[in-house]
């Protein structure tokens, strides 16, 4: 037996290491989460989500829906600490191109068990302008 490694330099996420019960992913910056192409959130509706900012720059997105709509605000990552995102919180990462994310979740989680909301115009300019404070 020997201890593994894992590394991922390309753009995006990818699951580095999962078992049966957790799953641990490197997520780097894309173009989907640039500031300039942010469009939708996303909410797992059974397991909670784990982020470690290791480099770079990420804002955590996070939307709860308030009398129908969703009011949503941001939050500053700051490098080692652990952010947790609760099951059915509306939420996405905005990063920048030097950005590296340590991701921490159930290896259950997938589209199966979570959604997507797209955007409208008007929440997309409030996102570019929390994120721009």
């Amino acid at each position: 037996m020997k201890i593994e490694q894992f590394k991922y330099e390309n753009e995006g996420l990818i699951r580095v290491f999962e078992n049966e019960k957790w799953m641990v992913g490197i997520k780097n910056w894309k173009p989907a989460n640039d500031i300039t192409h942010i469009n939708c959130l996303e909410r797992h509706n059974k397991t909670d989500e784990l982020f470690v900012l290791l480099a770079g720059k990420c804002v955590l997105l996070f939307a709860n829906e308030v009398e129908g709509e969703l009011v949503i605000d941001t939050v500053d990552m700051e490098p080692m600490k652990v952010y947790n995102i609760p099951s059915t919180l509306w939420h996405n990462t905005v990063t920048m191109k030097e950005t590296k994310l340590i991701l921490v979740e159930d290896s259950a989680t997938d589209m199966k068990n979570s959604d997507v909301v797209m955007l409208s115009e008007p929440q997309i300019a409030k996102v570019k302008e929390l994120v721009s404070k």
